[in-house]
């Protein structure tokens, strides 16, 4: 089994920026593939970003694409999510998971998910 556990969230200003962990630990995989998701009360789960084993393919999404950067250290099995000029409507429960193969946006085709850390992001 793998366990995943999230941290760095919090509470900032608009404009503001936050470093997202996940660390990896039990049984672990090699050349898994990460992710983060987040989510809001009432609407669905949405991918965010994703970054293959090697680091060498990353997918974002529209909406943080040039503010997010989903990075990763396989020696301490973590994926960190810097996230920059935040705004208001970055406002979620993030999650990392994990899956193996390629990066893909569909919540349903990842295997292992984390309890979440809140972000919010006050105006």
């Amino acid at each position: 089994q793998v366990q995943l556990e999230e941290s760095g969230g919090g509470l900032v200003q608009a404009g503001g920026s936050l470093r997202l962990s996940c660390a990896a630990s039990g049984r672990t995989f090699s050349r898994y593939v990460m992710g983060w998701f987040r989510q809001v009360p009432g609407k669905e789960r949405e991918f965010v970003a994703g970054i293959t084993w090697s680091g060498g393919n990353t997918r974002y999404a529209d909406s943080v694409e040039g503010r997010f950067t989903i990075s990763r250290d396989n020696a301490k099995n973590t994926v960190y999510l810097q996230m920059n000029s935040l705004k208001p409507e970055d406002t979620a429960v993030f999650y990392c998971a994990l899956r193996m193969g390629t990066v893909v946006t569909t919540t349903t085709r990842y295997d292992y998910w984390g309890q979440g850390t809140q972000v919010t992001v006050s105006s």
